[in-house]
Order: C-alpha cells, then structure tokens, then sequence
C-alpha cells in the first residue's frame, strides 16, 4: 500500500522534457504526501486570490457618488458658486455706490456756485437744500421705501445738536462757495482732521500720538501755501470754510461724546433725515431775520435774474445735495470708516480736478503744490488712523 501510494506520486515531469536534461526521477516516501497536500493546498489559496505587487500597488476606483452624498456635494458646490456671485454683486454695488456719491458731489458744486455766483443769499440757498430734503424723506416715508423710524422725547433732544451743526456746517460752506473758487472751498475743507484732532482732545481727552501729529504737517502746511497764490483768495470766503470744518467736526465729536440711543428703526439714514427735517425747521426762521423773502419769482425778476436758471439750478443742486448725502451714509453702513475716510479724500480730490477744469480757473504751479500736499497729508491721516494705533 505504501508503495502504491508512493508510485502514485513518484514521477514529477514536465510536459516536454528540456533538450540537454535528464530526468530525474523523485520518489516521494509516505513523509512527503502531507507536506505535498499542504503545498498544493497553499497553491491553490494563492490561485484563488488576486496577485499583490508592493511596488505597482493597484489603482482602485471609487464608485460614483449616488443618493444623499451626491445631494451634499452638489448642494456644497452651489453654495460656493452663490456666495461667490452674491461678492460680485455686493463688490459691483459698492462701485456704483461710491461713483454716484462722487458724480453727485461733483455736480452739487457745479449747480451751488452757479446759482450763488449771481445770488448772493447763502441762508436762503441753505434753507431751500433742506426744504427739498424733507420733501424728499416724507416722499421716502409716505411711499414706504424706507421704515418711518418710532423715535422718544429723549432722542429728539440728542439729536437736536447734531441738526444745529449740520445747519451751520451747511450754511457755512455755502457762504465760502459764493466767495471763492470751488476747488479753494475743498482745499481749505481738506483740513478737517486738524479739527477732529484739536476737539477730540479738548472734549473727549483723546490726545493724539506723533505719527497723527506728523499726519497734520503736511494738511496745514499745503492749505497754508494754497492760500498765499490762491487767485480768487479772501477772507470772508476763508473763514467760512473754515467755520464749516469747525461746525462739521463738532457735530461728529458730539455725535461720538452724547452717542444717540438708536432703535431697529433709526440707522444712519433714518437719522439723516431726521438731521434734514430739524435743519429745514432751524434755517427757515433764520432766513426771515437775516436775509428775509427773496426767493419770490418777483424778486428774482427785479434783480435782473434768469427766473428759470435760478429755479433749475437750485432745484438741481438740492437733489443733487441730498443725494450724496444719502449715498454718503449708505457708504458707511457698508464699509469701514477709515475706507470711507479715504474715499472721502478721493472724492475731495475729484471735485478740485472737475470744478478747475468746469471753470477754467486758472492754477499756478505752488497753488497746485500746495494741494496736493493738504490732500495728501489728509490721504496720510487716514491711513495713520487706519493702523489702529491709539492715542497717547
């Protein structure tokens, strides 16, 4: 049986014998038949699996996505396009928004200097501008394009400062628009950090560090020199626009000093208007103690005036007045206010270039200097401010 057995597995041969090679006969005793079965039983596990090669591992690929993992990742892919075309749309927006603010500055100053130029009555000018802007804000309120705001006793009484100053600010830089140049008017404008610095400290004992000290230089040093080759130069028209710096930076220390409790419904704009409204009620009478009723098509017609380029121009750069007003507040609800400090200084720098060449007034070399150099010191300003450094 052993022999049978063994002769059963005694003879391992190739198909084809190799040429040059002998057979060789093994014979296999009962020792070998278990490592035998074993061998072919490890030859066929290894048959029945895939073959693993460590150095070419074997590429697998992932099923496509079905069900609710493919809802994820379409909805993730949508949300990232969305919220991609949504920055465009805010990006173009805000565009718009500062191109408006600059178009109807420019065209505000153009309309103001050319009804001023043959009128001479900036309280009247003043008192129309702000009789136009509560027109339009009850228009805005009545027509539901923006929420009528709920305001108490207490806040109308803080808020009462802020119109007083925004009257004067307003009727001030109307007086320095009649007496010179447009662009002189915004040169000695540019100075409104100096003052925001000399009555933060006075009032909210903010003092300012060197580097705002070193920002404030080149701000006075340009208006200076502006103002000594400045062509159309004088007093009445200088101290009026410095008077508006003055009015102008108070009104926003106060507003810092006595902060306005505001409600869901009183934002920048709603307290714009109501800034509008008190302004109309404080210049009215003030026009009829100081210049009286000379807005009457009567009046315009004795004095020799174009009744309907008085009207116009007037109505025009009312509108115009309020608009940037409100796109100015729209602007900074959006942006930070250094980034609206800034493209307050850009703005300040387009209606100089628009009002010389709409004029023709005639720059020499320093009055250009010296511009340049007030603009850029403001330019410096708000970029010192925008460091976050404070004050010492």
């Amino acid at each position: 049986m052993q022999q049978s057995t063994a002769a059963a597995f005694s003879t391992i041969s190739p198909a084809a014998p190799l040429p040059g090679h002998r057979l060789r006969r093994i014979v296999l005793g009962p020792s070998h038949i278990g490592i035998r079965c074993r061998w072919r039983s490890l030859s066929l596990s290894i048959a029945s699996r895939p073959l693993f090669f460590p150095s070419r591992p074997r590429l697998r690929h992932a099923a496509p996505l079905s069900g609710r993992g493919a809802t994820l990742v379409r909805a993730a892919a949508d949300g990232e396009s969305k919220a991609g075309s949504e920055a465009l749309v805010d990006a173009l927006q805000l565009v718009a928004l500062f191109a408006l603010w600059y178009i109807f500055n420019i065209y505000f100053n153009i309309f103001d200097k050319q009804v001023l130029k043959v009128y001479p009555f900036p309280i009247t000018i003043t008192a129309f501008q702000v009789a136009i802007g509560t027109v339009l804000v009850f228009l805005m309120w009545s027509t539901n394009l923006y929420k009528r705001p709920k305001l108490s006793s207490s806040q109308l009484v803080a808020i009462l400062p802020l119109a007083i100053f925004h009257t004067l600010g307003n009727l001030f830089t109307n007086m320095s628009l009649g007496k010179v140049a447009v662009s002189f008017t915004h040169t000695i404008k540019a100075m409104e950090p100096f003052f925001t610095v000399i009555l933060s400290a006075l009032f909210l004992g903010e003092l300012p560090n060197i580097s705002v000290l070193t920002s404030l230089v080149p701000i006075v040093g340009g208006v200076v020199l502006a103002s000594f080759t400045e062509a159309s130069f004088n007093w009445a028209g200088f101290w009026s626009a410095m008077a508006s710096n003055l009015t102008n930076q108070s009104r926003n220390v106060i507003s810092k000093k006595f902060m306005v409790k505001k409600e869901e419904s009183l934002d920048n704009i709603n307290l714009f208007s109501i800034i509008t409204i008190m302004s109309f009620f404080l210049s009215a009478p003030l026009v009829l103690f100081t210049e009286g009723i000379k807005f009457t098509p009567s009046y315009v017609h004795s004095a020799g005036l174009n009744l309907q380029e008085i009207y116009v121009r007037s109505l025009l750069a009312s509108l115009c007045f309020h608009a940037y007003q409100q796109i100015s507040y729209m602007i900074l609800a959006r942006v930070s206010p250094v980034t609206h400090s800034v493209g307050n200084c850009v703005k300040r720098v387009v209606v100089i270039v628009a009002s010389v060449l709409f004029f023709s007034i005639p720059v020499s070399p320093i009055n250009c200097l010296g511009t340049g150099m007030a603009l850029a010191g403001v330019f410096l300003y708000s970029r010192v401010k925008s460091t976050g450094t404070k004050p010492a």
